[in-house]
């Protein structure tokens, strides 16, 4: 090996095929040491004298991809001022590629002498319990494969797990089953085409920790959520030094078969946890860089996110990494695009969330980024992170209002039904003055975090007793309603009704303006059992059983999800026009009465009011990608949501058209094609809907 100057860029450790350069930041640090390690763990140190601009680099030759190696920073220890510096301990490297191991958590992993944070350094060497960064061979032949780009209007989202996707899966084989191999099996993606969704949106894959409160319990992170390594692929999902390899090939696969990939992103928080937490990466590297230290303490951790720390996006070099983040995940691992947790955190200035903060700025620039699919959770946990409807332009947001109001709505709560209009046709108000289309918003029953789809029609309150945490964890707020018996029954009427109304929120889903998003397996009905923050559970609670699944319900997901793509009328690209117009002037979309007539204000004010006829004009006034215009057929909706059957009465003025049931969420789900026209009037069972259609003449 011969050392060589090496350059500032790029940071991270980058093989070129002869060698491999080296390169860190930190402003602060005294000496920078690279930590080389060899198959038995020999560490082998070696000082870094070059530094450009605050950055550390060199060059080493015949340094080849599977390379194990580390940085150790010297510098100063001195708390009160926000400094943490302890070259006792091991640090992954922020720009790792790869990583290997998990945290053993020995007290060597923690940087303080104990049992005080705030006192001296801890002089035992964390080398033995800690992660290993990986030099990787960044060439791949994608063959030619491209990125689907689907519109937004015609995307549908279905959230999973790499692992708990395929883990039991009987249809892949036993290795790989819980992996990104997994994933891009034939299996995978012939279940997803026969679903018809068109992208997977991945719990987080950046390399995570699982929590030393949890390790102490038998327990394990499996959501993810608690990031340590912005470039590398978690290497649970592959085996060792694989880890990117099988990411791009999983991630060519899915391309191939026209699925888009889109990352659950945690850049708000790392794994190092506030004061009392470990020494893994960035606190050693450059705490007050890295991190956003409180003001007047800064031994202390502003916590926007209940874990502890945030990243210190106001700092240019924490910023950069997030942005050089995205670019990686985009060109070489050519993902499609992000889910931002807890977004309001990343434009923190001080309790303010700015829509214009400098990371939204960048984002706009930039060619890459600002060209992907953007999808923000937008809250926090701190004062003003409720930010529902205030992203940038660009931005689509998980829409929390949508999904209370349709929980709302289908328990027959009082007062909802101006909400349920509003969120049914896109959420305008949201949305629309801020420049952005009705598919900003991202429509949502249930996610991850709460219950799965059969557990909100089958429990009122929350079972998370295995979470060892008194059941204290998870949302109270569940807004759900367990059919008339808490968990699983054999009363076959309660077991029907549940099964009618999974298939009113799955309708509703599919058929409001935006994008909407199903949560993996709530469309066989998979259940947790009443857990509602299954963060935790890496067993059989939030794995899917593919040994159970209701194969009927599966069948009428794919149904809806197919209509949905027939009928334009449902993702509309553009706002519905004029309200104000009649009928005969070309309406859009109107509102009627179970009678048949108008509704009027006194009708919306009406709190007892659970019933609502919609009807949608297939006259959409606007071109396809093509320049073609889009004609569709029209839809009468009929919502009922009280507890007694409804007739309800076609509008006069519409009684003229020929219309037949397509959709009846009491009957089955959907019609044979040769149904008869139906009458001037629908009987419409409680706590269902139906959907006519009227064929236009060229639709």
């Amino acid at each position: 090996m011969k050392l060589m100057p090496g350059t500032v860029f790029p940071l991270g450790a980058t093989y070129d095929g002869n060698g491999t350069n080296f390169a860190i930041f930190s402003e602060t640090a005294d000496k920078v040491q690279l930590c080389l390690f060899d198959e038995n763990g020999k560490e082998e140190r070696i000082d870094l004298t070059e530094q450009t601009a605050y950055c550390w680099h060199c060059y080493i030759t015949e340094i080849q991809p599977g390379q194990r190696y580390g940085y150790r920073i010297h510098g100063p220890w001195d708390p009160a001022n926000g400094h943490r510096f302890n070259p006792a301990k091991l640090l992954l490297d922020p720009y790792a590629k790869a990583i290997e191991g998990n945290v053993n958590w020995d007290k060597a992993v923690f940087p303080y002498a104990e049992p005080d944070p705030l006192s001296g350094p801890d002089k035992a060497d964390s080398a033995p319990f800690v992660p290993r960064s990986l030099v990787t061979d960044p060439y791949f032949d994608w063959a030619g494969s491209q990125k689907p780009n689907t519109p937004f209007d015609e995307t549908v989202i279905y959230e999973t797990h790499v692992k708990g996707f395929s883990q039991a899966h009987p249809e892949i084989p036993e290795e790989i089953r819980g992996t990104y191999a997994a994933l891009g099996h034939p299996a995978a993606i012939e279940y997803f085409k026969k679903l018809g969704v068109t992208a997977i949106e991945l719990l987080p894959v950046h390399h995570f920790v699982h929590d030393h409160y949890l390790v102490e319990k038998g327990l394990k992170n499996y959501w993810g959520y608690n990031s340590i390594g912005y470039f590398a692929p978690h290497s649970e999902y592959a085996p060792v030094g694989r880890q990117v390899q099988h990411f791009k090939q999983m991630v060519k696969a899915l391309h191939e078969a026209g699925i888009e990939v889109i990352l659950d992103v945690v850049y708000n928080h790392t794994a190092e946890g506030n004061h009392f937490g470990p020494m893994l990466s960035f606190r050693g590297i450059d705490n007050r860089a890295y991190y956003r230290l409180v003001e007047e303490t800064p031994q202390f951790y502003m916590d926007y996110t209940g874990t502890g720390n945030s990243l210190n996006m106001r700092h240019p070099h924490a910023l950069q990494m997030v942005m050089d983040s995205l670019r990686y995940w985009i060109t070489d691992m050519q993902v499609d695009g992000f889910r931002f947790d807890l977004a309001s955190t990343l434009a923190r200035e001080l309790h303010d969330v700015d829509r214009l903060s400098s990371f939204f700025d960048i984002i706009q620039q930039d060619p890459l980024i600002s060209q992907v699919k953007l999808i923000a959770e937008p809250w926090d946990v701190g004062e003003g992170g409720y930010q529902v409807g205030k992203f940038p332009p660009k931005w689509c947001e998980w829409n929390g209002k949508y999904r209370d109001t349709m929980r709302d709505f289908w328990r027959s709560a009082e007062g909802t039904l101006p909400k349920f209009a509003r969120r049914f046709t896109g959420s305008a108000e949201l949305y629309e003055n801020t420049g952005r289309r009705p598919y900003a918003s991202v429509n949502f029953i249930t996610a991850h975090d709460g219950f799965t789809l059969n557990d909100l029609v089958s429990y009122n309150d929350k079972h998370n007793e295995q979470n060892q945490q008194n059941n204290e964890d998870g949302t109270d707020d569940n807004r759900a309603w367990n059919s008339g018996h808490e968990g699983a029954t054999d009363d076959e009427n309660i077991n029907r009704f549940r099964q009618q109304r999974k298939r009113n929120f799955l309708a509703t889903l599919l058929l409001s303006q935006g994008m909407p998003m199903l949560l993996g397996g709530d469309e066989f009905s998979r259940t947790q059992h009443g857990n509602n923050n299954a963060y935790c559970q890496d067993n059989e609670i939030s794995w899917f059983n593919w040994e159970n699944t209701d194969e009927e319900l599966a069948a009428f997901t794919a149904e809806l999800i197919d209509f949905r793509r027939q009928h334009p009328v449902f993702r509309r690209r553009h706002w519905f026009g004029d309200e104000n117009k009649s009928h005969t002037e070309g309406q859009e979309i109107e509102w009627f009465q179970p009678n048949g007539e108008y509704m009027q204000e006194q009708s919306w004010a009406d709190t007892h009011n659970k019933c609502i006829t919609i009807f949608l004009s297939g006259d959409i006034n606007a071109v396809d990608r093509f320049g073609e215009l889009i004609v569709d057929d029209d839809f009468l909706v009929f919502f009922n949501a009280a507890l007694n059957n409804v007739e309800f009465v076609i509008p006069t003025e519409l009684q003229g058209k020929e219309w037949v049931k397509v959709l009846d969420t009491a009957d089955g789900g959907f019609s044979e094609e040769d149904s008869p026209p139906v009458e001037n009037t629908v009987n419409v069972v409680e706590h269902s809907m139906v959907v006519l259609f009227s064929q236009r003449q060229g639709g």
